[in-house]
C-alpha cells in the first residue's frame, strides 16, 4: 500500500485510490473515507446542529420520534429509520432492530444471547441488543 499526502493543494479535498480490482476491501475504504463528509441536521434545545456520520454511535426511533446519538449528546433528527438507511446504505451503519441503526465503526465488542440475538458494547460502553432478524446480516458484514 501506497499513501501520499500532499498538502497546500489549491483544489478541494481529493481522495483517489488506485487498485487492480475494486474487491470488496476497496469499497469498504470508499466508504470510510465518504463517511467523513456526511452531515446531518440534527436538533438539541431549541438549536440546530450539523453532526459528522462518522460521531453517530446509533439513531433509535421512538414514539415517532427519531433521535441520534453521539458519544457526548442525544439530539432529535427529523428522519426517519428507513429514510437514514437510504442515505447511510453504504456508510457502515446497518439496522439492527425494527427500532435502532447502528454505526458498526462504534461496535467494541459482540456477545451472544440466550435467544440467539447479540448484544453489543459501543464504544461509550453502552449495550444495544441487536435482535435475532439483523444479527445474521451484521455476522455476515464483518465477516464472523
Amino acid at each position: 500500500m501506497n499513501i501520499r499526502i500532499i498538502e497546500n493543494f489549491e483544489e478541494a479535498l481529493q481522495v483517489i485510490i488506485k487498485c487492480r480490482k475494486a474487491d470488496s476491501e476497496v469499497m469498504k475504504l470508499k466508504s470510510h473515507i465518504e463517511l467523513f463528509e456526511n452531515k446531518l441536521t440534527a436538533k438539541l434545545d431549541d438549536r440546530t446542529f450539523l453532526i459528522n456520520s462518522a460521531d453517530v454511535f446509533y439513531f433509535e426511533s421512538v414514539d415517532d420520534r427519531t433521535f441520534l446519538y453521539t458519544k457526548e449528546n442525544v439530539y432529535e433528527i427529523k428522519y426517519r429509520l428507513y429514510e437514514l438507511e437510504e442515505i447511510l446504505s453504504d456508510k457502515d451503519f446497518i439496522r439492527i432492530s425494527k427500532s435502532q441503526i447502528a454505526n458498526i465503526n462504534c461496535i467494541k465488542s459482540l456477545a451472544p444471547e440466550l435467544n440467539r440475538s447479540v448484544s453489543a458494547i459501543l464504544e461509550n460502553g453502552e449495550v444495544l441488543n441487536i435482535s435475532r432478524r439483523y444479527a445474521k446480516t451484521l455476522k455476515t458484514l464483518l465477516n464472523i
